[in-house]
């Protein structure tokens, strides 16, 4: 037992302050290195039983197979103790095929800097380089690195910084030029409770959500795909009004028969990894939702198949079992888009700052700068400049990662519903 003096127990009604360690205690970093086996943890631990220390902290590091464990301990007070400590951890860890370094030191780990964020990057493959130019950009942002762990392996490798001592604002400015001079993905989130907190994902359908670009998929039907092609990339590149180039576009599908909806339907191809990102997100208890410059006629049946909470597009007039070449109600533009995720997170009851927009035109700037996290999804230059981050693989649950999750997490859960992975 520690011989420090005890705390007489509270009387009934009385405020139980904790205590923290003296910062100027003495202490000793033991630190235990080499191949993993069941049982290190708790052989070092029952060998640290025997003395009069309290454990400060714990660190323990698993890397193909070989281990690294920290525990820093408070200083034994009984006279010769440290020295017999030192001696019986060292003999314990070559009786074990290890190898043990005992440092003396006072006090716990320094506190951290104020500014902490995450900075998660994703590679495929993850270069050396770019993790050398990534550190050095934190370091010269005025941050440190506190721990850096793996979320993912496949289908790229994603890598977490917990970063202190820089403002998340500077450090995401300092490192998007050099993410994509190294043909890396790289985000910066603030740290804290916030990131637990439920939230809200929203995102574009067209070239996001799935494969296609609907109004494209419908033009194939009426004989002219080339002709609403070329429209949809010069609005989606910013260089036409939205409005204008869908009333364009619509304006060519004129006589189709209604029943092609549902041939566009089947048609649409989900973006690899959408299921799994739509599935993940709602076992947490986040809410997830669409806004499409497309179609009711689509978006309606995606919110049915993939358990979505919100869904909003523009609607194609049918007239007598055929589309008309007219859209009906409130055109959903780029301000729109915007404007739906203001109110999906409203009838969510979630903040703003806790809100996620995904999108990859520019038709989604105005809902990506809205957003708590603006994230752009294999974007157009314009929007992955403008936006907080952006990923340029084509899986859309690497997502997930930027939120702290992780492929394992992922993966067990799916194992558990017996729930193929897509």
């Amino acid at each position: 037992m520690n011989d420090a003096p005890q705390t007489p127990p509270a009387a009934a009604g009385d405020e139980i302050v904790p205590t923290l360690p003296a910062a100027d205690a003495p202490t000793l970093l033991v630190k235990i290195f080499g191949k993993d086996r069941p049982g290190l943890t708790a052989g070092l631990f029952d060998t640290l039983a025997g003395y009069d220390v309290d454990v400060v902290d714990i660190e323990q590091v698993v890397t193909r197979g070989r281990i690294v464990l920290c525990a820093l301990v408070t200083v034994p007070t009984a006279r010769g103790a440290e020295s017999d400590l030192r001696v019986t951890v060292h003999g314990w860890a070559e009786s074990m095929k290890m190898q043990a370094e005992i440092i003396s030191g006072i006090g716990d780990n320094r506190p951290r800097g104020e500014g902490r964020s995450h900075v998660t990057v994703l590679g495929r493959p993850l270069a050396p380089e770019a993790v050398a130019a990534i550190a050095a950009l934190i370091t010269g942002a005025g941050g440190n690195i506190d721990r850096i762990f793996r979320l993912a392996k496949y289908p790229v490798t994603a890598v977490e910084f917990a970063v202190s001592g820089a403002e998340h604002t500077t450090l995401r400015s300092a490192l998007a030029l050099e993410a994509a001079a190294r043909g890396v993905d790289v985000a910066v989130v603030p740290s804290g409770l916030q990131r637990r907190a439920q939230r809200l994902v929203v995102m574009d359908v067209d070239s996001t959500l799935i494969q296609d670009e609907v109004i494209e998929l419908f033009a194939a039907h009426a004989g002219c795909e080339e002709q609403v092609a070329e429209v949809t990339a010069a609005a989606m590149r910013g260089e036409l009004d939205f409005e204008q180039s869908l009333h364009a576009r619509v304006a060519l599908l004129a006589g189709l028969d209604a029943s092609v909806v549902d041939k566009v339907r089947a048609e649409v191809r989900l973006t690899p990894g959408a299921r799994t990102l739509v599935r993940t997100l709602k076992r947490l208890g986040y809410q997830v939702g669409v806004v499409s410059g497309g179609f009711t006629q689509v978006t309606d049946d995606l919110k049915e198949r993939l358990g979505l909470d919100f869904a909003a597009a523009n609607t194609l007039e049918v007239v007598d079992g055929r589309l008309t070449g007219k859209v009906v109600g409130p055109i959903v533009d780029r301000a729109g888009k915007a404007r739906l995720l203001r109110a999906f997170a409203q009838l969510a009851g979630v903040p703003l700052s806790q809100t996620v927009a995904i999108g990859d035109g520019a038709n989604d700037l105005d809902m990506l700068n809205a957003a708590g996290l603006g994230v752009a999804f294999n974007a157009k230059p314009v929007v992955r400049q403008a936006a907080d981050t952006a990923v340029n693989v084509p899986f859309l649950d690497t997502v997930l990662y930027l939120l702290g999750i992780t492929r394992e997490e992922i993966e067990s859960a799916d194992e558990v519903d017996g729930t193929p992975t897509d």
